[in-house]
């Protein structure tokens, strides 16, 4: 982070630092961002600072990997999209945020945390601002931070507002409303931005409870009370919990907005970059509150590029169906900005030179991250032409002056991504009008069932199917032995509500006594399959299980989807695991040979730092400083090749963890262990170097019974994803038998196309590479020498004249590529002497401006819109400096006295 310049505000990175250095100087313990990826099923994204720490806050010890401590602090990363259609159109809503934090665990209160608050938000030291311009808001029975707020520190008591349970109790109207467990009041700080933001008052605050003057910018959490059931007449039972805590939580694009004096969001250091780079795509200037888009598409791209260097594939379902919504409305923004070719992939570089300082895994996967979001666009642009053609087709169907239904309007909207806006501005060239109260109802069903999907209170963080699973005892697993077992249904939840009942075309969890579906956990995903039941009066049902997890309790959640009947509490069920399991137990196993192979060959420095095991493939992240060179990689999957064809027995048992830790086992990344745990054995080892290698880890998955099970092995991608950190993927059985089949045609096919063999493909490929390189360099000289001769004094290409007040030199230029044109007009401007220059190649155009033109009002962007406005183009850039693409050249040219 680089220092900060006397005079001048902290940059949002300077903030983060010092937020996170205050804390460490109050004894506080430093922990990375969790990922974006919720460390827990109840949610798809981290969306709170403190859901990271969910164990700690319901009691188990704070030991983490980077040490012990009941008091950490933590910039954490959050996914928030239960009012996604908001991000963009206000200019304080943001999908993705980074909320700063401390936390307590039984150590510290509230004196510690608003004294704390108050000293980094007004101390000089840090962030110096005005004492006079704060006020807060307490609980209204919370006498306890009113005296800390007015007698320790200062804050004058017309600065504070009571509030009732709905505005200063977490989670809100938890006394009377619940849900039962860990609770508290808190205390919310504001700043007042002054009157440029608002005329009202504070004391107008107390009323309407929204203001853009009076800003909040952090929530000091007390969790201190344990929620218990009502008494009889109603009186909420709220009982001291043994320990306190402290869960606190500041945006950092709130602070920074308010330390830079920046307007809004949009206007800091971190989004303004962004901002441009948006209008110097488009080629349409920034205008404030009204332009939507700009904001959409800067925001989308931050809270994409986060997202999928934390590992989320953009695909049709989960995670990654969420995050491809979002790029898809940046993507509709940017087609109504006029932008027909993928564009948002172009603003990664910037997101990562804003945030991935302190994010390294935004660095080390730029590429990919801009290989998606890139292919993502061309793809979308597709379905949207396909959108367009939808819509021509209905509105030929309708009169004029008809009206176009509420439901074909969502449906391009759901369907092709199509925006009302861009589907009212054709249906006015066909004079049709839209049926919007029809629209915003199709959409407003549809946004609530997102945000069912996203919710970020308490119950959700805490587990909402808590209290309705009171009572039931653990799941029974028979599925190491088994992939089909009779069970009954325990209970069914959905929403947090118990139900008795669930009918055909239904979701929810389902528990049953026993299971054979394996539930999430050490890497391997949750069982799919099937539950088929018969009824004693003949009635009979079956349902899709969809994904399989578990509570803390042990309790296994079968997300299930009902496909005919009803199923019901008590009902016997048959349940069965589908056959995919099979290649998650193949690719589990390997998983064990590839890690003990790894430090086999790469050394014992080698730790497991994640991992993924799915009948697809199997992932595995472990520290390690560099790539494999291709002999690491070689002997890393000749050894799991061995361990294959040597078909040695795989076995388990349980015993006392200190047993099987003294027996050599391996314990799990990210794993948390009982007292008694089940340890796997692969009953043989391979020779390598002096050693003998072999297997032997701590797991609750599920393996095959010999080695030979898995059939093949090969390793398919290397790659780093964070610092210190690689991640290799493998397949094994059929899956790596296809893929290195493929890659053998592919190989074949290549060679034959060049007439030799498939052993000569790299030296013939070498040579083309050189022939190649040296056609370029000499394509490049012939391009330069062509510029020149028609830029010389004998080209005749190049003229120069006033206008404007402004000396301007143009050139028309042929044969020569767009890439190139920058060149030129810097060639033109310099040689010239000239205060604009304009180059015009066969399909583009480049303005440049000198130091004194720009100075002087001149504005190459605004001047390449209208010229190639003319010339059938669009086009943009910056005051010194833009580009366009035309269809004519000529006429680009010809508009330049009126462009003047």
């Amino acid at each position: 982070m680089t220092a900060q310049t006397p005079g001048t505000p902290p940059s949002t990175a300077q903030i983060r630092e010092k937020f996170l250095h205050f804390f460490e100087s109050k004894g506080h313990l430093r922990l990375p961002s969790y990922s974006t990826i919720a460390p827990d099923p109840t949610t798809l994204f981290t969306v709170a600072g403190m859901q990271p720490f969910k164990p700690q806050f319901m009691g188990a010890p704070a030991r983490f990997e980077q040490g012990e401590s009941k008091r950490v602090t933590t910039a954490q990363k959050c996914l928030r999209i239960g009012d996604i259609e908001n991000v963009g159109r206000t200019l304080r809503h943001c999908s993705l945020l980074e909320m700063l934090g401390n936390f307590s665990f039984g150590d510290y209160f509230k004196r510690e945390s608003l004294t704390w608050s108050w000293e980094f938000l007004t101390d000089p030291a840090w962030m110096g601002l005005d004492k006079t311009k704060f006020y807060a808001t307490i609980y209204e029975d919370d006498d306890e931070a009113y005296e800390i707020w007015t007698q320790e520190i200062g804050l004058p008591a017309d600065h504070i507002h009571r509030f009732g349970a709905d505005e200063n109790f977490w989670p809100a109207d938890a006394p009377m409303k619940g849900p039962n467990g860990p609770c508290g009041p808190c205390s919310e700080i504001f700043y007042d931005r002054g009157d440029k933001y608002g005329d009202d008052t504070w004391a107008d605050y107390y009323q309407t409870r929204e203001s853009a003057r009076f800003l909040e910018l952090w929530n000091n959490v007390f969790p201190q009370f344990d929620r218990q059931e009502p008494q009889p007449d109603g009186t909420p039972t709220l009982i001291d919990l043994p320990f306190k805590n402290i869960d606190t939580g500041m945006s950092l694009e709130r602070i920074a907005t308010v330390v830079q004096d920046a307007f809004d969001f949009y206007s800091n250091d971190v989004f303004a970059p962004l901002i441009e780079k948006v209008a110097e795509l488009s080629g349409k200037l920034y205008e404030g509150q009204q332009s939507v888009s700009h904001r959409v598409i800067a925001e989308h791209a931050r809270a994409v590029s986060m997202t999928l260097a934390d590992g989320v594939t953009l695909s049709n379902t989960g995670r990654g169906y969420v995050i491809r919504k979002i790029l898809r409305r940046a993507s509709r923004h940017a087609y109504l900005l006029g932008l027909r070719e993928a564009a948002i992939y172009k603003l990664v570089p910037l997101v990562v030179a804003s945030m991935g300082g302190a994010y390294p895994e935004l660095v080390e996967n730029q590429s990919r991250i801009e290989k998606a979001i890139q292919g993502e666009e061309e793809r979308f642009l597709k379905t949207l032409e396909s959108g367009i053609q939808r819509l021509d087709t209905l509105l030929g169907k309708q009169e004029k002056g008809s009206v176009l239904s509420g439901e074909d309007a969502f449906t391009l909207y759901g369907t092709y991504g199509f925006p009302i806006d861009l589907t009212r501005e054709i249906a006015e060239e066909y004079g049709v009008s839209i049926d919007e109260a029809g629209f915003d109802k199709a959409l407003a069903e549809d946004q609530e069932l997102a945000r069912a999907g996203s919710k970020y209170g308490k119950s959700e963080l805490f587990g909402g199917a808590d209290e309705a699973l009171d009572g039931i005892a653990a799941t029974e697993f028979v599925g190491y032995g088994q992939l089909a077992a009779a069970g009954q249904v325990q209970a069914m939840v959905s929403g947090g509500e118990s139900l008795e009942h669930l009918p055909a075309g239904s979701e929810a969890q389902v528990i049953l006594d026993r299971t054979p579906l394996y539930a999430e956990g050490g890497g391997e995903v949750g069982d799919t399959g099937r539950l088929e039941w018969f009824g004693a009066d003949g009635s009979s049902g079956e349902a899709n299980v969809l994904d399989t997890h578990k509570t803390a309790q042990g309790v296994f959640l079968h997300r299930v989807q009902v496909l005919s009947g009803e199923l019901k509490v008590g009902q016997e069920v048959q349940a069965s695991v589908n056959p995919e399991r099979q290649s998650t137990e193949r690719h589990h196993t390997a998983t064990h040979l590839l890690h003990a192979a790894l430090r086999a060959v790469l050394g014992s420095g080698v730790q497991q730092k994640g991992s993924l095991v799915a009948p697809e493939r199997l992932r595995f992240d472990f520290s390690h400083h560099a790539p494999l060179s291709a002999d690491e990689l070689a002997a890393v999957e000749s050894l799991v090749n061995r361990w294959v064809t040597a078909n040695f027995a795989v076995t388990w048992r349980e015993l006392p963890i200190a047993e099987a830790r003294a027996a050599g086992a391996m314990a799990l990344f990210g794993e948390k262990y009982g007292d008694v745990v089940r340890m796997v054995s692969v009953e043989g080892g391979v020779p390598y170097g002096e050693g003998n290698v072999t297997s032997l880890e701590l797991c609750g998955g599920a393996h095959v019974e010999r080695t030979g099970d898995i059939g093949a092995f090969v390793m398919v991608a290397d790659e780093n994803v964070a610092a210190g950190v690689r991640r290799v993927e493998a397949l094994t059985g059929e899956l790596a038998v296809r893929w290195a089949r493929e890659r053998l045609s592919a190989a074949s096919r290549a060679a034959s196309g060049l007439n030799i063999n498939v052993e000569q493909l790299p030296d013939r490929v070498a040579q083309l590479q050189a022939q190649l390189k040296a056609a370029q360099q000499e394509t490049v000289q012939v391009r330069r020498q062509l510029t020149e001769a028609q830029m010389g004094d004998s080209g005749g290409g190049t003229q120069t004249r006033e206008l404007g007040g402004f000396k301007v030199a143009t050139a028309r230029l042929s044969g020569i590529e767009a890439g190139e044109l920058r060149g030129a007009a810097d060639n033109l401007l310099d040689k010239s002497g000239a205060d604009l220059a304009i180059v015009a190649g066969d399909k583009g155009l480049v303005v440049k401006a000198s130091k004194d033109a720009v100075t002087r009002g001149a504005h190459a962007g605004q001047l390449i819109g209208k010229l190639a406005a003319a010339g059938g183009g669009k086009g943009g850039g910056r005051p010194d400096m833009a580009q366009a693409g035309v269809q004519d050249a000529e006429a680009a040219l010809g508009a330049l006295e009126t462009a003047f």
